[in-house]
């Protein structure tokens, strides 16, 4: 479990992470969200001890992360993969991990099978890697000791398709075994299928922290008609609140059946009536993280 309570970071007059608080728990996957600059790299850097808050604390597995004997046996982090010595093999890296965690050799040869690099890859010096190589030797290093909890900043940046597939599997099997996932992203359909829940940051504050389920259900129906004005004018009199998505469609703060009798009972041709889900939590993400999303909004 990961436990962040009021965390806090300000560099001079800059406050970058605004008493920030949430929980990560065993058997999930929480997706932490939030556009560039939003705190999610630094919250997520005070909470391995990285970078000291100015207040506050988080503590993984019950203790701060500083105080944990060993944290690569019960933590794995991968908060940058181009922080990598760029000179060393990818085997030297996960052999020099394994002996600072008092693993056996063979836990190595392990990783390097789980996460796709063949042993010629592993002999390959860091520096000839793809970004996609790099990130799949970060996890491997997060994974190296067994660890109950896994912190993972942007860990598909550079993977291809068939690769984020792999990693989708791998983290859902971690989870499902009790492990603890936080995962960052800024790949909203990918935090949409694997994410159980969701923290969403903006602007240094939480302002979104809730299930999956429920967060998407808030967003409402989404719903999309021949006549798009004409549609528009049946909502309005039905007094159903509504936005606009990106695409022209309806997001409505009504259930599918209440669109669908209001719109049959006016003549209204609809072409499309479903949950928001994807365009929801896209609008979900846009709404909250706008520059003038400041207060916290509770699930």
């Amino acid at each position: 479990m990961i436990t962040v309570e009021e965390l806090s970071k300000r560099y001079g007059a800059h406050q970058s992470v605004d008493r920030v608080s949430f929980r990560a728990l065993p058997g999930s996957v929480t997706g932490f969200l939030g556009p560039n600059g939003a705190g999610k790299s630094t919250t997520m850097r005070m909470m391995t001890g990285l970078t000291p808050p100015s207040a506050g604390r988080s503590t993984v597995l019950g203790v701060p992360y500083v105080d944990l004997p060993n944290p690569g046996r019960h933590v794995g982090v991968l908060l940058d993969a181009s922080a990598q010595h760029t000179g060393r093999t990818g085997r030297e890296i996960l052999r020099l991990g394994a002996t600072m965690m008092g693993l056996r050799r063979q836990r190595v040869e392990e990783m390097l099978d789980i996460v796709g690099l063949s042993a010629d890859e592993g002999d390959r010096r860091v520096g000839n890697y793809s970004l996609g190589m790099r990130q799949r030797l970060g996890i491997a290093h997060a994974l190296l000791g067994d660890p109950q909890v896994l912190v993972l900043d942007e860990p598909a940046n550079g993977l291809d398709p068939a690769g984020i597939h792999w990693m989708r599997g791998l983290l859902k099997g971690f989870a499902d075994r009790g492990g603890t996932v936080l995962l960052s992203s800024h790949l909203l359909h990918e935090i949409e299928i694997i994410a159980d829940h969701l923290v969403v940051i903006g602007r240094g504050v939480i302002v979104a922290d809730g299930s999956k389920a429920s967060l998407l259900d808030a967003a409402g129906t989404l719903v999309r008609g021949l006549e798009p004005i004409a549609l528009g004018n049946c909502l309005d009199g039905g007094g159903f609140t509504h936005r606009t998505a990106a695409d022209g469609a309806y997001v409505v703060q009504a259930t599918r059946e209440q669109i669908a009798q209001l719109t049959a009972h006016h003549g209204i041709v609809v072409t499309e009536l479903r949950a928001a889900d994807g365009a929801g939590l896209e609008d979900m993400f846009l709404q909250l993280t706008a520059v003038d999303a400041r207060e916290k909004v509770t699930a």
